[in-house]
């Protein structure tokens, strides 16, 4: 099960000898780790050694600590991505284009890839948020409905990859979001603009087309990018 460490920077060969369980699938989402004293007569060092491990895969995203119950593989990894990209956003200083310039570049695909993936309940859900979209008097529950729409193709997608990408950059544009619906409904057309646009990604959907659906995408994100330049 595991091997005894001797050598420099113990902490990381701890962490090593985990992620290769996981590989070799001897540790599986949401299985319980061994007690720090089973890790430290099992490898053959310190516990302190076996706590810088631990908290370095707490911070990661990949163990969680459960007060009174012990150490897991997390079972949901869907706000993983999002602390290390947005540390990485602010000390890069990138502006919010680049964040709509990758969404681009995903979304539109991963949209085709839902037109062929995407159930019928997963379609009755879309349309109940495209209504809101389109019929809502609060702006606050607009916002929403778009972020979960967007969030429904990418789950549809049926990759998980995809999903958790495409989760942390819509985190990263959260404070984003507000600001920019708030420039493009300054014009009264674009509420019908962004309505119709909703629309046509969902008819692409619906249709099970991938080339209707994401030429949708695409129009939708080319026309609301427009409103983030300046950001």
């Amino acid at each position: 099960m595991f091997s005894p460490i001797k050598n420099t920077k113990v902490y990381e060969q701890v962490i090593e000898q985990i992620k290769n369980m996981i590989i070799d699938g001897t540790l599986k989402k949401g299985d319980k780790l061994p007690s720090e004293r089973d890790l430290v007569e099992h490898l053959q060092v310190s516990r302190t050694s076996i706590r810088e491990a631990l908290r370095a895969l707490q911070i990661i995203g990949l163990v969680e600590c459960r007060q009174g119950e012990g150490n897991y593989i997390r079972e949901s990894f869907e706000n993983s991505l999002f602390e290390p990209l947005s540390m990485m956003f602010m000390l890069q200083k990138s502006s919010s284009l680049e964040i709509m310039e990758i969404r681009k570049i995903i979304e539109v695909e991963t949209t085709a890839l839902a037109s062929q993936r995407i159930t019928d309940e997963e379609l009755d859900h879309m349309k109940m948020l495209l209504d809101t979209i389109k019929s809502s008097a609060d702006e606050g529950d607009k916002v929403k409905a778009d972020k979960a729409f967007h969030y429904g193709i990418a789950k549809a997608s049926r990759n998980y990859l995809i999903i958790n990408i495409l989760n942390a950059i819509s985190s990263l544009m959260d404070e984003f979001i507000k600001d920019a619906r708030r420039r493009i409904l300054v014009e009264e057309e674009n509420k019908d603009e962004l309505a119709k646009q909703h629309d046509d990604i969902y008819k692409g959907l619906k249709s099970r087309n991938p080339k209707k659906a994401s030429e949708a995408m695409k129009r939708h994100l080319d026309f609301t990018n427009e409103y983030y330049k300046d950001f």
